[in-house]
């Protein structure tokens, strides 16, 4: 897969993603492809089908990666994030993953099925997505104006110390054979693989299951697409063919301008999908509005596996609304997917993560270039008022959400009427839907109030209260044409007259 231009193949980098992530979510979707389901199963009920799902997707990845490492198709090795070093971040790994799996039982599943959750129309899965997204960009991320992130405050300093220096690679393969790791890598591989479809194919309930069968096949071989695809995209510079992250590396002597840059280079190495880190990119890439330079795989398969579900769900006719059934509900999710935001970080590994995917912070006075004077920019003139700079976007950011939250107290108080309140043909026609729809959308208006206050402290940026608005305001909107579909039914035809 050779490219002759930068753009050209970021761009099938990108769009290949898309479409693995895309068959992704469709199958996880259809096949209840999950990690929660599958260990839930097992322990609460005894069936093993879709534990030995998630087996085959790992057999099924095993055995395509080594052999394809051997040959020189994929490049794990040169990874991101780096799965191979020397340093055994064992306290790290251990408390990503415990905080993580209780995360996700707190937030009804892992980060897969939140995204395959909103697919299909569950919308606490968006305030789990959101939460988890937060915290996982400021993880790797510098608050704004600072350059410090959640990991360097809270975990560096004490867990680091923990981690072990093995002295090379921590792959079985170099473990066991140094120098002929990839012979040894291919065999160790090939003989857990095999072993592992042994155990998966003896039990006869697995073999008459088609969407066990289905999900851990299709899934296998999609982390293999894109171990596949990101370590195969190749530019063609005057002769030398280069990958993406090379390419990138050498950007001032190949490339006649900064038009195209991404804002870093190590999210072009080679990887497959994890779920994550690229909740907490695409927070990034939508709060930075849709900057291309933040468009990375992360932000590609976190859009494919929603649209994967989403267009599963409509084919299907299982789409269904979902939300909250009580307060204490919300505050599980939320708990759960904070924890699930630091855990899957943490247990990913951040020993490099800072360094590679930390841009800064923007600045934030109150003036542009030097140039302005104080009274001509609105920011400056509240900042000379005040004695120090203010971000507008802060202002309008948290004023916002104060008006939200005081609003919402109210809407579910509010009387059917022609002026005031969530007025759509379906509220209008039923008194119940409109009682229910004012509920949810005084709920949608708190967590919204809450969400740009948080926003404009985080991640002071004006889009992101147009965002949060703009969604909160469809929830009801759509909610309440369900509701009236379910309350009332459709009216029935007219009848017809006879001669």
């Amino acid at each position: 897969m050779t490219f002759e231009s930068f753009i050209e193949a970021q761009s099938f980098f990108l769009w290949a993603t898309f479409g693995l992530a895309l068959v992704l979510g469709a199958v996880a979707n259809k096949t209840n492809f999950f990690t929660m389901g599958a260990v839930s199963d097992m322990v609460n009920m005894g069936d093993l089908g879709r534990f030995r799902a998630w087996l085959l997707a790992i057999a099924v990845a095993v055995i395509g990666v080594v052999i394809l490492e051997y040959f020189g198709k994929v490049a794990p090795g040169d990874a991101f994030p780096p799965y191979r070093n020397g340093n055994l971040n064992w306290a790290e790994n251990l408390l990503g993953g415990l905080m993580f799996g209780i995360g996700m039982t707190l937030a009804s599943g892992c980060g897969n099925k939140c995204l395959v959750r909103i697919g299909g129309g569950n919308i606490k899965s968006i305030m789990v997505m959101l939460v988890i997204g937060v915290i996982a960009w400021f993880m790797i991320n510098p608050f704004p104006g600072s350059d410090q992130t959640l990991y360097t405050v809270l975990f560096y300093d004490w867990i680091r110390p923990l981690a072990v220096d093995v002295g090379a690679s921590q792959d079985l393969g170099t473990l066991v054979a140094a120098e002929s790791s990839g012979m040894a890598r291919l065999v160790i591989g090939g003989i857990l693989g095999l072993l592992l479809l042994v155990y998966i194919f003896k039990s006869a309930d697995f073999r008459a299951s088609f969407d066990n069968i289905l999900g851990g096949l299709v899934v296998g071989l999609i982390v293999l697409g894109a171990w596949y695809v990101t370590s195969n995209v190749q530019i063609d510079a005057d002769g030398d063919l280069l990958s993406l992250g090379s390419y990138y590396e050498e950007w001032d002597m190949l490339a006649d301008s900064d038009e195209g840059r991404p804002a870093q280079g190590r999210p072009l190495s080679p990887q497959s999908f994890t779920f994550i880190s690229p909740m907490g990119q695409t927070v990034g890439y939508t709060a930075a509005g849709f900057d291309r330079a933040l468009l990375t795989f992360g932000v590609m398969a976190f859009l494919g596996v929603v649209a994967g579900s989403l267009l599963w769900s409509l084919l299907s006719r299982s789409f269904r609304i979902e939300w909250f059934r009580s307060v204490k509900d919300a505050v599980t999710h939320v708990i759960g997917a904070v924890l699930m935001g630091f855990g899957g970080v943490l247990a990913e590994g951040t020993r490099r993560a800072a360094e590679v995917i930390g841009r800064g912070a923007a600045a934030y006075a109150h003036h542009s270039k030097g140039l302005e004077l104080t009274g001509y920019d609105p920011r400056g003139l509240m900042g000379s008022a005040l004695g120090y700079a203010v971000d507008i976007n802060f202002v309008i950011g948290l004023g916002t959400g104060l008006l939200f939250i005081v609003m919402g107290n109210y809407l579910g108080k509010v009387r059917s009427n022609y002026m005031f309140g969530i007025r759509t043909p379906w509220t209008l026609a039923s008194d119940e839907v409109w009682a229910k729809t004012h509920r949810l959308g005084g709920w949608c208006f708190v967590i919204a109030g809450i969400a740009m206050a948080i926003t404009a402290v985080a991640v002071p940026d004006v889009t992101w209260t147009i965002y949060i608005v703009v969604t909160m305001a469809l929830i009801p909107v759509v909610y309440s044409y369900f509701a009236y579909r379910r309350i009332e039914g459709f009216a029935p035809d007219p009848p017809v007259e006879e001669d």
